[in-house]
């Protein structure tokens, strides 16, 4: 059942969008922190993701992976590309192709699994809920489970269309 829910994208209202938007403002304001700290708390919760990072797999401390210039490179990149979906939520050609090619690059260049990003969405919710629980009301809660169901349906849809083969 609630991998059925998962693969199901519901449409996002334009009301759910400006919520989502209104946050991400604030989140992206301090995106490289925001970033680490997702990255860190991904790292710390699913530590088997750290195999597809060679530059920072061996590093348990949370404290050495803050200092990391190459893990806070990727949480820039990430923290960018989920800008990008934010910024273009009134055009579903833009996110389709921006999430398009996360998925395609992760399933083919760096050979991600899939659940990954279903961990990394979830644990992005958490740290801005916890970072901006002002703003993190039961709707923006809504919105952005939305937003994170959005984001895996279509970068897994990306790693169907290439034939990844789990």
């Amino acid at each position: 059942m609630e991998i059925e829910r998962w693969e199901r994208s519901e449409e996002i209202s334009d009301a759910e969008k400006k919520v989502i938007q209104e946050i991400w403002s604030r989140v992206y304001a301090n995106c490289e922190d925001v970033g680490v700290s997702i990255l860190i708390r991904f790292f710390v919760n699913f530590p088997s993701a750290k195999q597809y990072f060679s530059q920072f797999k061996h590093m348990e401390d949370p404290l050495e992976m803050e200092r990391s210039l190459q893990l806070r490179k990727h949480a820039r990149r990430v923290m960018g590309a989920i800008n990008t979906v934010v910024e273009n939520l009134n055009d579903s050609e833009k996110v389709s192709s921006v999430l398009a090619l996360v998925g395609k690059a992760h399933a083919l260049k760096h050979k991600v699994e899939p659940i990954y990003f279903k961990k990394l969405t979830g644990v992005m919710l958490e740290v801005i809920a916890e970072e901006y629980p002002n703003d993190f009301t039961p709707e923006a809660q809504g919105a952005w489970t939305k937003m994170k169901t959005l984001i895996y349906t279509h970068v897994t849809a990306a790693y169907k269309e290439v034939g990844w083969a789990q």
